[in-house]
């Protein structure tokens, strides 16, 4: 069984152990400042060692807590991540987290599914301060203005919305970093979170190319990315490319298959962000012997990765029922990738709000 394949066992294991669990909501937190960034470090760069690093010059006594997506390393994307979680929370660590703790699973989630799942997770640490990179464009300043004003701010079709005043305040779509701000906001809106004056916005910072990271790590040359990544990124990464630690772009293709192949009309459609014109298209092409003659088969979807997803989602195959209600209760469990030391581990257990804390088992 190779690396990949192992993984994604094991995180099936993990996603049903928490779609059966309930959180214990803990009746006490202490006063610590908490700092909760999501990021996927993939992997991380100076870029996210920059917003890290403001953050955490801004509030030196707190606790810094890094979100990272989790369960079956695939991105919103639906594209394998470059290293396991563990290892990305490894890397977080020695730069300066205080605390690594496991994300929902993006590939096989909608957006809003994700984003929602990570709003959830802010709330269920007490979170204090929220710190998000931007890039600046026209329009940008005044939403960033109105979300750290409380406004519920919500990116609808072709334009930017503020439901507190309902007011249309950008006409256009948002590039994507500035998209996942608006998607915060509204989310957390929906779960009823305060986050007036909590996000502590940071204007990205400019010399890092993620396509020129990754093809430096697929070519195992970082003569052109050194001043991109913190040393201990491309110290790892070499360790890594030695270990055969690199699963980027790595997929377990005969699951992918066997979903592809033997699930029914039913049991296609069922899936989550699948539909029935979906599950047929891909019935009708059937058998397939490889990846490459699938993903030509499935049609062009509402986004440019439509079709990585839909490998990810059949190689994970959940149906959308069993997403819907894992959403409801996330997160069921706080899975720690990694931390600073057992002392930074207590605090951080007093302050969060659920009692079910629990180290990640590699």
């Amino acid at each position: 069984m190779s690396q990949v394949s192992k993984i994604l066992k094991r995180d099936m294991q993990l996603f049903y152990n928490d779609f059966d669990d309930e959180s214990i909501i803990s009746d006490k937190s202490s006063e610590d400042i908490l700092v909760s960034d999501f990021t996927e470090y993939n992997p991380l760069h100076n870029g996210h060692f920059h917003c890290m690093k403001t953050a955490k010059d801004m509030f030196p006594e707190s606790l810094f807590v890094a979100i990272v997506p989790g369960l079956f390393e695939r991105s919103g994307r639906g594209i394998p991540y470059i290293l396991p979680r563990e290892i990305r929370a490894e890397i977080a660590i020695s730069v300066g987290a205080d605390i690594v703790v496991e994300g929902p699973p993006m590939g096989i989630m909608g957006s809003g599914q994700y984003s929602l799942c990570l709003c959830k997770m802010f709330q269920a640490l007490n979170t204090d301060y929220i710190p998000r990179g931007y890039k600046p464009v026209e329009g940008m300043d005044e939403i960033l203005k109105r979300i750290n004003l409380g406004h519920h701010i919500a990116s609808k079709p072709y334009k930017i919305v503020d439901k507190t005043t309902h007011e249309t305040i950008l006409k256009g779509k948002l590039e994507e970093d500035n998209y996942v701000i608006t998607s915060f906001s509204n989310s957390l809106s929906k779960i009823g979170f305060e986050y007036k004056d909590k996000f502590i916005f940071v204007k990205r910072i400019e010399g890092v190319s993620g396509t020129l990271i990754r093809e430096s790590i697929l070519d195992d040359n970082f003569d052109n990315v050194l001043d991109m990544m913190p040393k201990k990124t491309i110290d790892v990464l070499k360790r890594e490319i030695q270990n055969d630690g690199i699963i980027y772009g790595i997929r377990d293709e005969e699951a992918i298959l066997n979903t592809a192949n033997n699930f029914s009309l039913k049991e296609l459609s069922n899936l989550n962000l699948f539909n029935e014109k979906l599950a047929i298209n891909i019935i009708e092409n059937r058998p397939y012997n490889d990846i490459l003659t699938l993903e030509k088969s499935i049609q062009q979807g509402f986004s440019s990765h439509f079709k990585q997803r839909v490998l990810s989602i059949l190689e994970n195959p959940i149906p959308k029922k069993v997403i819907s209600h894992y959403i409801d209760k996330y997160p069921s469990n706080i899975r720690v990738l990694g931390y600073k030391n057992k002392e930074t581990l207590e605090k951080f257990k007093e302050k969060v709000n659920n009692e079910n804390i629990s180290l990640l088992r590699v």
